[in-house]
């Protein structure tokens, strides 16, 4: 199910929404383009590597793996449901929280994936854990939100409009289910970090809207 517009209004302009999107695209082009004859160097020491991390070494791919991408498709899912989920979420935040939300979610993401497949030597990268958190605060927030969805089996597709508790709760028993087949394969798609992402922005949501909400 692919997120076409959500029927949630936002009366301010999602500033750091757009920044972390340019930010993405940004490095997407400056590794796949200005540095495409390096691709291999730059994965080798910016994309996480479950193995590399358990022994302690290249800590600091946690960080830097959530802005490289594989390919066009890649980055443009991941900063289409930033865009369609992430505005609100910072209106209701602030930017601070959200900022933090959305890279807290996405560190536990990669632990969840580490934690999955402990020895996988495969590189792992993208906003996708992040992001996940950012739907995982949505589908608590916004439960009833109208999602306009392009629902997609094989030839078959069809728009229509869901709520957010059914379009993104589908979307996270689909990770759920993905990442207890692929336990212990090398798996391309990071379904842990999805699933870990999402519960982390879910269970982080609640108290950071109670701080604010205690700052009132």
């Amino acid at each position: 199910m692919i997120p076409l517009k959500d029927h949630n209004p936002n009366p301010k302009f999602p500033w750091l929404t757009i920044a972390l999107i340019v930010a993405n695209i940004l490095v997407f082009l400056l590794v796949n383009i200005l540095l495409s004859s390096q691709l291999e160097n730059t994965y080798d020491s910016y994309a996480l590597v479950p193995d590399e991390i358990t022994r302690g070494d290249e800590l600091h791919t946690l960080l830097t793996s959530m802005f490289l991408h594989g390919g066009w498709l890649h980055i443009i899912g991941n900063m289409w449901f930033l865009f369609i989920f992430g505005d609100n979420l910072e209106s209701e935040l602030g930017r601070f929280r959200y900022l933090g939300l959305y890279l807290v979610s996405g560190l536990i993401a990669s632990a969840a994936q580490i934690l999955a497949n402990p020895d996988s030597t495969v590189f792992h990268v993208g906003a996708s854990g992040a992001i996940a958190g950012v739907m995982g605060a949505y589908i608590l927030l916004y439960p009833n939100a109208k999602i306009d969805t392009l629902v997609t089996l094989g030839f078959y597709a069809r728009r229509t409009t869901l709520p957010a508790l059914f379009m993104l709760g589908f979307w996270f028993v689909i990770q759920l289910i993905s990442g207890f087949t692929s336990i212990g394969e090398s798996a391309g798609v990071a379904f842990w970090a999805h699933a870990g992402g999402f519960a982390a922005g879910a269970i982080l949501v609640l108290p950071l809207k109670l701080s604010l909400n205690n700052r009132s």
